[in-house]
């Protein structure tokens, strides 16, 4: 609950403070006519989708499994990620055109002081907001909050260079104006692309890290008890893993003796790497010899 609780007041804050952003962007990019600062407004446009889409799939993924979803919800947040992904992708791609163009077309565009302002109060805010969702999203290891987390990160670089434009078209260079929006679009693209990659690799059962892999099986090598291991699977459920596989132990070990074994090593597994919420372990004998070597 601590967790759905923490990501929820990430993605309410986030909708605030882009709403409030949106609205003076838009306002002042319509004034001057600065194709930069419409596209930055564009940009916010999609953070508020964003932080709504991350609240309605926290609160998805949080649901407890039930008898149709035994293992839980918890891919759902990553459903919302890649619908997030899709919208920021088209987003991007039609602030794009529309830069293109303003750089080949004349583009009457007016100076004004709060053009300064705005992207002033558009780096303090959202600088405010990556150092609480970034937070936020590594101690809950949440893929939407910290997706977020990085886009305000992200906004910051963006506005900055379109304070740049601002204060360069004082000095009549105002084709750089459209090469502003041109690289704002173009991030929007690639954050997009990557937002969607990091969920479709969740949803398609992408196994574990092999540093985590690495760490499992040191922890199984420090059991002098289990003499192989095979079949390791790794399945994800939302931002968690399951893990499974064989051991091999001693034949001669009483049932109840060789499933302790596994016992000890399932809670040490999911005590010692957080990733991993449930371990599974068939146990299985072996015969054994002098010869017989881990």
């Amino acid at each position: 609950m601590e967790r759905f609780e923490a990501a929820n007041k990430a993605s309410i804050f986030g909708v605030i403070g882009n709403i409030f952003l949106f609205i003076i962007k838009i306002i002042v990019g319509l004034i001057s006519n600065s194709q930069a600062m419409i596209a930055d407004a564009m940009n916010s446009a999609s953070d508020i989708l964003s932080s709504i889409m991350t609240f309605i799939g926290n609160k998805v993924s949080s649901k407890e499994a039930d008898e149709d979803h035994n293992l839980g919800h918890g891919k759902a947040e990553y459903i919302y990620s890649m619908l997030i992904s899709i919208t920021m992708i088209i987003l991007g791609l039609t602030i794009l055109y529309d830069s293109v163009l303003s750089i080949f077309i004349t583009n009457e565009y007016n100076f004004t002081i709060w053009l300064v302002v705005v992207c002033l109060v558009t780096i303090l805010t959202k600088m405010l907001l990556y150092i609480y969702t970034n937070k936020i999203g590594k101690k809950y290891n949440n893929l939407l909050v910290e997706a977020n987390s990085k886009d305000h990160r992200n906004d910051c670089l963006i506005t900055l260079f379109n304070l740049i434009a601002a204060i360069l078209s004082l000095f009549r260079v105002k084709y750089i104006d459209g090469i502003v929006g041109l690289g704002i679009s173009l991030w929007i693209v690639y954050t997009g692309f990557k937002i969607f990659k990091d969920s479709y690799d969740v949803l398609m059962d992408k196994t574990i890290s092999i540093e985590t892999k690495e760490k499992v099986l040191k922890i199984i090598e420090g059991h002098d008890e289990v003499l192989k291991i095979n079949h390791f699977n790794a399945t994800p459920v939302g931002y968690l893993y399951q893990v499974s596989f064989s051991i091999f132990v001693d034949g001669n070990l009483s049932t109840f003796k060789s499933h302790d074994i596994a016992n000890k090593l399932e809670r040490e597994i999911e005590r010692k790497i957080p990733e991993i919420y449930l371990t599974i372990i068939h146990v299985n004998p072996m015969k054994v010899n002098k010869d017989t070597k881990k």
